[in-house]
């Protein structure tokens, strides 16, 4: 039986800059805190942390010093994925060679693969390393949804161990229990699909809010692990208006800003990404206040 990575929650950790620069001491900083709250995994370089605009030597730098702040006390996730195989190969190789615990994968983008190509695709990159690897469906960003038979054939992989299901079909999270291994872990790719999820049978989330609430995130999912519906359901109502603040513009422009409010300077967002619009600033600078 494959072992779940994490239950409950991990956090999706933005990338702080600055100068232009990836903000070392202040990356470790975000981890102390996401540890002192006792998060027990991170993922590093997803899309809250803004992979697209991180070089390959940034992303690696940034793994390495994490794992080596963190030891064994939190699980680094090392985001690899790319719409090339070769590449995200190359970089999920670099990735466990600097002590990345797990790897995720999202995946390929713009090449519109069919279920054939993302099979492959799935199957190369986990074959070319010995830690595992969680699958990142997230249609609205790759424009390619995974199917449910595409995880039903990866489930069957060793090192395969789940997937963070960001698409908002919750109907497809029972498909997925249905056909896959019964050790194929299902993660939240969406903070407000998070306890329908674990109702369901799935592990946790992979959040962007808890990079400003861990407290809170980890209580909803301790609850719902422990069965609690009633008092996770709670959490998550008096949480929704963050969460929707948190997605009021393109992730991660929102909680940057909501990081900067709550005393973490993270800096902005590289290019394409702007700043946050004055309208929705003052809406999450009044939630704080």
């Amino acid at each position: 039986m494959k072992k779940p990575i994490f239950t409950g929650v991990c956090t999706a950790l933005v990338t702080p800059f600055l100068d232009g620069k990836i903000n070392y001491p202040m990356a470790k900083l975000l981890l102390r805190r996401q540890m002192d709250a006792g998060i027990k995994a991170v993922v590093l370089s997803g899309t809250t942390g803004e992979s697209p605009t991180l070089t390959d030597r940034e992303k690696i730098e940034l793994f390495r010093q994490c794992k080596e702040y963190a030891k064994e006390e939190c699980t680094i996730i090392a985001g690899t994925g790319s719409n090339s195989t070769a590449h995200a190969i190359e970089l999920s190789q670099a990735a466990e060679a600097v002590g990345a615990d797990a790897l995720l994968v999202v995946s390929p983008y713009y090449n519109k693969a069919n279920p054939d190509g993302l099979f492959s695709h799935f199957l190369s990159i986990a074959h070319s390393v010995s830690i595992p690897v969680i699958l990142y469906n997230v249609p609205s960003r790759t424009g390619v949804d995974i199917p449910v038979s595409v995880y039903k054939r990866l489930s069957r992989v060793p090192n395969i161990v789940g997937v963070k299901e960001a698409s908002t079909d919750i109907t497809k999270i029972a498909k997925i229990k249905n056909a896959c291994e019964p050790d194929f872990c299902i993660w939240s790719g969406n903070d407000e699909f998070t306890v329908p999820i674990m109702a369901l049978g799935g592990q946790g989330v992979i959040s962007v809010t808890s990079n400003v609430c861990p407290e809170e995130m980890l209580s909803m999912t301790q609850a719902a692990i422990n069965e609690d519906y009633e008092t996770a359901g709670e959490i998550q109502v008096a949480l929704q208006p963050l969460m929707e603040l948190m997605f009021c513009e393109v992730n991660p422009i929102p909680v940057k800003a909501a990081m900067a409010c709550i005393g973490y300077d993270c800096g902005g967002c590289r290019l394409p990404l702007t700043a946050l619009s004055a309208e929705n600033h003052n809406k999450i600078k009044s939630y704080f206040a």
